[in-house]
């Protein structure tokens, strides 16, 4: 075995390998966080005048029995008032917790029993009596309400007269000693300070929060109106009206849906640049959104330049009024299209853009699809999807309706049937009808007219004409007038 040992450090040495010692890793020590010591019983605003009050009937007490004008009962009073505070304040722990508000007030309502049983018991002298009054008063005050104000001064009413029949107290009228007055008062006057210190302290600290609270709601309600552009203003307001619950739920409901788009667009992408396009794009959107915000609509989606919205959900006027309103929208947009390519033609846009629309009524799947994280609250359906294929089916400037909707409408639309059409995914040919205008807007008094030509374009509605305009747009059309008659025509 020895000479085993010396071979194997003979061939260590020589094949010069040196065996360090292994380092034996230690543990880190973790620091502990020292924990804030939590004291289970806190000093409080309610403890600390209690305390007080009790100190100062327990001084006046003392001053009361050493001038010989109280009695040796009140030894039993001084030490029940240097006691009371605490022992309350140990005993009422375990429930504070639960029934914090009940607690206090059962307090108080004990203190206001021995303040007027140690009114009864100082003999009613007029001095003390007034000052421990003035205490008790603004120790009631602290309760809130009314009733609860009157019913300490009941309980303290019925502290003096259970103090009158129980004990055999001869009630002196007399001024108690100067010395007991300057006690009482300086007991009151440091209770009313510091009364008056904690509710300015709290007064202090409302008035914190009441700011911090606004400033709070302030910055949320600017992050709602932030977020309220990413949803159609009807289901932003479901939702924060806690009408409708942010979950994956569905359900069925007979909708009016309406689809449109732009013919032309596609040809003026490849005309003018991107920033331009989008120009174009947004300011189209952005009017054709306040005339479906007009009307109730609630606009589902925005894809491209085609626009998806829909009557019936959140909020219905019901089936028929909802048809009304949309074709009557329909309508509108239309009409408000002469103005924006009038608007274009000025800024050098040369293709002449025109929407097309269709509208079906039907019943729809209506709410909230997607996933638990990501949410859409949109519409899905055949009758959502007949909606689409008009759209595709109409012409520049045409709206079609589906027959649901046009016997929803024709009494107050003026319609032309104008055939059917083999809708994809559709297996019988589906009727369509072209929009005309509203009745009331057709006949000799019609409330809107519109004229359009090469460098002239006009659009009337009498029913937003005010009656102080009338007189100014009478003479800018005979301006018009004037200057078209007056001018040489180019040959």
């Amino acid at each position: 075995m020895a000479t085993a040992l010396a071979n194997s450090r003979i061939n260590n040495k020589n094949n010069g390998v040196q065996r360090k010692p292994q380092q034996v890793k230690r543990p880190v020590p973790v620091k502990k966080k020292p924990q804030p010591q939590v004291d289970s019983f806190p000093l409080t605003p309610e403890y600390n005048a209690r305390t007080i009050a009790y100190l100062t009937f327990a001084g006046s007490s003392i001053v009361g029995v050493y001038s010989g004008f109280l009695s040796s009962f009140f030894y039993l009073v001084i030490a029940f008032s240097l006691l009371y505070p605490h022992l309350a304040r140990v005993m009422s722990a375990p429930l504070r917790d639960k029934y914090p508000s009940q607690v206090v007030y059962t307090l108080i309502l004990f203190d206001a029993v021995f303040y007027g049983a140690m009114l009864v018991l100082m003999g009613l002298s007029p001095i003390p009596t007034l000052l421990l009054l003035i205490m008790a008063n603004a120790s009631f005050i602290t309760v809130g309400s009314i009733i609860s104000y009157i019913l300490c001064l009941s309980f303290l009413g019925m502290g003096a007269v259970g103090a009158w029949y129980v004990f055999p107290v001869t009630i002196d009228t007399n001024d108690a000693p100067q010395i007991m007055g300057y006690a009482c008062g300086l007991g009151v006057g440091i209770y009313v300070a510091v009364t008056a210190f904690y509710s300015n302290q709290q007064a202090r600290q409302i008035n914190e929060a009441s700011v911090e609270l606004q400033s709070k709601n302030e910055q949320y309600r600017d992050l709602s109106r932030k977020l309220s552009k990413y949803v159609s203003p009807q289901v932003w307001q479901t939702i924060f009206s806690g009408k409708k619950d942010v979950k994956l739920e569905t359900q069925r409901k007979k909708l009016v849906v309406f689809f449109s788009d732009i013919k032309g667009f596609t040809a003026l992408s490849e005309e003018i640049e991107a920033e331009n396009l989008t120009e174009i794009l947004n300011t189209y959107l952005t009017d054709m959104s306040k005339i479906a915000l007009k009307y109730g609509g609630t606009i589902d989606k925005f894809i491209g330049d085609a626009v998806m919205v829909f009557f019936g959900d959140p909020e219905t006027k019901g089936t028929k009024k909802d048809a009304q309103a949309c074709v009557s929208m329909a309508i509108e947009m239309r009409r408000h299209m002469r103005v924006l390519r009038q608007r274009w033609r000025a800024q050098g846009i040369k293709t002449p853009l025109e929407i097309r629309m269709g509208i079906n009524t039907g019943y729809c799947t209506v709410g909230n699809f997607g996933a638990e994280n990501r949410m859409d609250y949109t519409i899905i359906g055949k009758e959502v999807n007949l909606a689409a294929r008009l759209e595709s089916a109409s012409e520049a400037g045409e709206i079609l309706l589906s027959y649901e909707t046009f016997s929803l409408v024709q009494d107050t639309i003026l319609c032309r049937e104008k055939g059917q059409i083999r809708a994809k995914g559709f297996s019988r040919p589906v009727p369509i009808y072209q929009v005309v205008d509203h009745r009331k807007d057709l006949g000799s008094k019609q409330s809107f007219s519109e004229f359009e030509f090469d460098g002239f374009s006009m659009h009337l509605d009498m029913e937003k004409v005010k009656n102080y305009d009338r007189d100014k747009i009478i003479e800018a059309l005979r301006k018009v007038q004037k200057s078209i008659k007056e001018t040489t025509p180019f040959q």
